[in-house]
């Protein structure tokens, strides 16, 4: 059985305590590997080896940054069917998911190339004699990347690519449920030529390293994606330190259907928002908000595609629906039906599971008294509300706790400005998909969905420090 240890310092080593966990595939539960787990030693020896190195890499010329990104990228192209495999068995990314977060990171890495020679600041004018007065951009120094599972190679690579290219060191710490994707980073980052030390992975449970991480003031900011849980503890721990954190965390985004949308647009978009990745994205669209006049035949249309859906191996390319990440995401899911439908909800279709196969499920009937009316179920379950006019849709749709993505699907350019004014959520689509996503746009949430945001010169903004510098040209005049 393969053993994989931690990357510290250019150095692939085992961790101080040979502590090692088991990494299973999600489709049948088989082991594919042992992971060694940083303890306390291990934390030390990332956070000495990522300080000391960001100092040579800040004042690495953009030149030799922008070389090693494009030389990054032709390596992910020669091992692009070796990372789709590692995605597949891991994470139980069906087989086009997986090679869609791949091209997603070429695009990455070129849009944040592009990046490197536009962080600058300005000259301002002032009313000061003789004073020349200016601003540039610094690299924070270290960083530290918490990743997800569900898409581990691409929201990682969002974090890593971005800190790299401003200068930064980053110590990532991934997912307990993908470790290896991360160890895969590292890998493609040491064959592309990163200097030890820039970019360190360290394998463990959050709860054990975290306060460690957070708290130590070498770390100067945190990047975060997953639950809203754990993102609430991150940003407690970076409070008592004043780090700068970014939260990228839950959702129960809205797919709203105004009277006058195109109804067969509306179910495809019903469909890719509810089911890509098991539901296992934060941008699901898992409430679907139906004007009363097309609530019926949007239903019928809707639960008939859903039926449709490939439920499979994800390894098999016409796989939709594949494996949940763990077995007891689908009881939790079970128990959140069971609760809707002992108040009144009705399944339409699904609601059943195969080990960790979750059926692709349609809940009609939902109301505000029910667990799934406000819980992220993260799996392939969605709720159809009906909305009685335009106002009551928007009601519905901002009633939530969460704020990441919303679409809105109608023909009608004032109610869609409405919405995209009035929606409670970083990011709002006009007759598209919940989910969507480039590397260049300022992808984040509002209220329990984060805080922050990530791509392209925002993901720069977070990572680098701005500094006001002026020069006094002229003996400047002081009152005493």
């Amino acid at each position: 059985m393969p053993v994989y240890g931690l990357y510290v310092d250019g150095r692939w080593v085992a961790s101080t305590q040979g502590k090692r966990a088991p990494d299973h595939n999600p489709a049948d539960n088989t082991l594919i590997a042992y992971v060694h787990q940083a303890t306390a030693p291990d934390v030390e020896a990332a956070l000495e080896s990522a300080q000391r190195a960001s100092r040579a890499w800040a004042d690495t010329r953009v030149g030799t940054k922008e070389a090693l990104f494009f030389c990054l990228r032709d390596v992910i192209m020669t091992r692009r069917t070796e990372i789709q495999q590692i995605l597949i068995k891991e994470s139980g990314s069906a087989f086009k998911k997986a090679l869609w977060e791949i091209d997603y990171v070429i695009d990455l890495i070129q849009t944040m190339v592009g990046e490197i020679r536009r962080i600058a600041g300005e000259t301002m004018p002032t009313t000061i004699e003789g004073r020349v007065s200016m601003s540039f951009r610094q690299p924070l120094g270290v960083v530290l990347g918490i990743c997800p599972f569900n898409s581990p190679f691409l929201l990682t690579m969002k974090k890593v690519v971005p800190a790299v290219a401003a200068g930064n060191a980053i110590i990532i710490k991934p997912s307990e449920e993908t470790p290896l994707s991360g160890l895969l980073i590292a890998d493609l980052f040491e064959e592309a030529g990163l200097p030890p030390g820039v970019l360190n992975v360290i394998n463990a449970a959050v709860a054990d390293i975290a306060p460690a991480l957070t708290e130590d003031p070498r770390i100067k900011a945190i990047t975060f994606t997953g639950s809203t849980r754990t993102g609430r503890l991150l940003a407690e721990g970076a409070a008592r330190g004043l780090k700068r954190i970014t939260l990228e965390m839950g959702g129960k985004g809205p797919l709203v259907v105004l009277r006058d949308a195109d109804l067969d647009g509306a179910v495809r978009a019903a469909t890719f928002g509810a089911f890509l990745h098991q539901g296992q994205v934060c941008m699901a669209g898992s409430r679907v908000i139906v004007d009363s006049s097309l609530y019926d035949e949007f239903c019928k249309r809707f639960v008939e595609r859903t039926r449709q859906v490939k439920v499979g191996s994800p390894d098999r390319e016409d796989t939709v629906v594949g494996p949940l990440i763990r077995i007891s995401q689908c009881a939790f899911i079970a128990g959140q039906i069971e609760d809707a439908v002992s108040q009144g909800a009705v399944v339409r279709c699904g609601g059943g599971y195969n080990g960790s196969y979750f059926e692709p499920t349609v809940l009609t009937d939902v109301t505000p008294a029910m667990r799934i009316y406000h819980e992220e179920s993260f799996g392939p379950v969605v709720s159809v509300l009906r909305a009685e006019d335009t106002g009551d849709a928007l009601r519905l749709a901002n009633d939530t706790s969460y704020g990441l993505s919303a679409a809105v699907m109608t023909e009608n350019l004032s109610d869609a400005w409405y919405f995209a004014q009035n929606i409670e959520a970083g990011m709002v689509h006009i007759n598209d998909s919940t989910i969507s996503d480039e590397p260049h746009v300022p992808f984040g949430g509002v209220k329990n969905s984060g805080f922050g945001r990530e791509g392209g010169r925002y993901s720069i903004e977070e990572m680098t420090e701005l500094k006001w510098v002026t020069f006094q040209t002229a003996k400047p005049s002081f009152p005493f």
